[in-house]
């Protein structure tokens, strides 16, 4: 079995382990100063923030084609019938309708298809351990079980620090935002688990309020001194990254998976300042392979 993600799905390997655990990822699409371009093809993601911060233009993003998803299932079918295909969350984006209007045009591949309802590495994490799970062997039914539970013990949160991207992209109100703005609020915002949705869990004054208003939300889940499995990830926020790890480590027991850099088409929408964390409880996430 072959593992198919979409762009939006934040992994953190190099493309030769991704080639070694099977992996194989769609790209989504960002139409800036009226040029397109495909992410981790066309542009990386160093460059696009670079771009994003020195302009007053607004990112647009696109989901890949059922005709493009539909290329890679059947290059893969040629080898390997059985896909995986793990996307970020329908409530977010149609990438996964798109995914599973591709495998009806490929009759000979045998897709399964994974709404994570999350982005990012919380969607990484369950595409990560399914992959090494499929190398050790683990029957399918097996593997979709683990990574449900993945999903059900793993968090998102995230904060930054203007809301002009947010309100364009039309993920949250356009009046209460420009009210944010004007009182100078930083939200903190998460991925709820039912529909996949962004919703606003706090607020804050200033910027290094809202990062350690992020440990204070994770607080209302899992008590301070807990053992959690954590990754942060931002835009071009490195600063911020660091502030939020000292947070974090002044609460609870910290057990880190590498700092990465947000996909391109999830940082159109928050801008470059954007800092985010998965977590979840070390005690949820005992024998799930490849996320040690």
């Amino acid at each position: 079995m072959k593992v198919v993600v979409d762009s939006g799905v934040d992994l953190c390997l190099t493309p030769e382990k991704m080639i070694e655990l099977g992996i194989y990822q769609v790209p989504l699409s960002v139409t800036f100063q009226g040029k397109t371009y495909r992410e981790g093809i066309d542009i990386n993601r160093e460059d696009f923030y670079s771009m994003l911060s020195k302009s007053s233009d607004f990112p647009i993003t696109s989901q890949p084609s059922p005709g493009l998803i539909a290329e890679t299932y059947r290059s893969l079918a040629a080898i390997d019938r059985d896909i995986l295909s793990v996307h970020i969350s329908s409530g977010l984006s149609g990438t996964y309708q798109s995914a599973q209007i591709a495998a009806g045009l490929v009759p000979l591949a045998n897709v399964t298809h994974v709404d994570t309802k999350t982005l990012s590495v919380a969607s990484g994490w369950q595409a990560v351990a399914a992959a090494h799970a499929i190398k050790a062997g683990l029957p399918k039914d097996q593997i979709l079980a683990m990574m449900k539970r993945i999903g059900d013990a793993t968090d998102t949160i995230f904060t930054l620090r203007e809301l002009r991207y947010l309100i364009h992209g039309g993920r949250i109100s356009h009046i209460k935002g420009l009210l944010a703005q004007l009182l100078n609020i930083k939200p903190i915002i998460g991925v709820e688990k039912v529909r996949g949705t962004y919703v606003q869990l706090n607020r804050a004054r200033s910027f290094e309020q809202a990062l350690n208003g992020l440990a204070d939300v994770i607080k209302q889940k899992h008590p301070a001194g807990t053992e959690l499995r954590l990754q942060i990830v931002h835009a071009q926020n490195p600063e911020g990254a660091e502030m939020l790890k000292k947070a974090m480590e002044k609460v609870f027991k910290c057990n880190w998976l590498p700092t990465c850099p947000i996909s391109l088409v999830l940082g159109a929408h928050t801008g470059p300042s954007v800092v985010g964390i998965a977590y979840a409880s070390e005690a949820d996430m005992t024998n799930i392979p490849g996320l040690a």
